[in-house]
């Protein structure tokens, strides 16, 4: 199980960064690795709904459907890999924090021999993607306010 964990603060509204975080048509602005999102079910963003993406890992392109599996805004937004070689989670947790944005944001998953590469290997890989979407992320929105 690889499992990593990062932690940013946005000085923008919890309200404004879950709402772009959860903007499907902008998840490739701030998360590189994803080249495709898109809704492939009815009804909007919602716990059950199911999304297409297709995503860049470790060189490799991967395509999987995934689940939401928490939509609460604007505090929480998970979603999980239902179908595709590598299943994996992505939680993200927006709290309200010194008049700015906490994200706490942890991704696990089972990347087994799909990659050939070592546990520890991934988890570094998986870290370090993780924290440039985060910065990415509150680069973005912090200058708009500007």
């Amino acid at each position: 199980m690889v499992r990593a964990e990062e932690s940013i603060f946005v000085e923008r509204p919890v309200e404004e960064v879950f709402a772009y975080l959860t903007d499907l048509e902008r998840v490739p602005e701030w998360q590189t690795n994803v080249l495709f999102l898109q809704l492939q079910s009815g009804g909007g963003l919602r716990p059950g709904a199911q999304l297409v993406e297709l995503r860049k890992l470790l060189g490799r392109k991967v395509e999987s459907v995934v689940e939401v599996t928490e939509y609460e805004p604007p505090h929480r937004y998970t979603i999980k890999v239902q179908s595709g070689p590598v299943p994996f989670e992505i939680s993200n947790v927006l709290s309200e924090s010194g008049g700015g944005t906490r994200i706490d944001a942890v991704v696990e998953g089972e990347p087994g021999r799909f990659f050939g590469l070592v546990e520890w290997l991934v988890v570094k890989a998986v870290e370090r993607e993780l924290w440039n979407s985060l910065a990415t992320l509150k680069d973005i929105l912090e200058a708009r306010a500007d």
